[in-house]
């Protein structure tokens, strides 16, 4: 019983890791193929934003995915299809952008409104009136 528990729930959790590459996109040669994958898996797709162009089936994802690989078959290293990729697209097109002036605000956000949320938490708590000698959290409850 136990095996097929498992089992099964090793089929649920694979099947959302099937990629989205069509075997008319794949290229010949293996390690070709598993460096296009290696730099698909960190292109942010476009359309879909958080998915990597090598888990999108989106037209454009495709297309991006095409362009790393003709860029590979050219001879380019893993850093110059990234680089020419992000020449084209920007920064957004990464799924790990790095800490730039232009990607602070990216990198930084949740923690402004995690600290947003704990300041007017802080306030808010301060604005309660402190429990009188003897009183109970039911007692105030029970106010309410």
């Amino acid at each position: 019983m136990m095996r097929k528990l498992l089992f099964a729930l090793f089929l649920i959790l694979g099947s959302g890791l099937a990629h989205a590459v069509m075997p008319d996109e794949m290229l010949a040669d293996p390690a070709l193929e598993a460096r296009a994958r290696e730099i698909s898996q960190n292109l942010r797709c476009l359309v879909c934003q958080n998915q990597s162009i090598d888990d999108s089936n989106a037209s454009l994802a495709k297309d991006l995915r095409v362009i790393v690989r003709e860029r590979l078959t050219a001879g380019d290293s893993n850093e110059q299809v990234m680089a020419y990729v992000v020449k084209r697209y920007g920064n957004y097109v990464l799924l790990k952008p790095p800490f730039q002036a232009d990607t602070a605000l990216l990198w930084l956000l949740p923690f402004l409104l995690m600290l947003a949320g704990l300041g007017a938490a802080y306030a808010y708590l301060r604005q309660q009136p402190a429990p009188e000698e003897g009183e109970t959290t039911n007692d105030i409850l029970k106010e309410d």
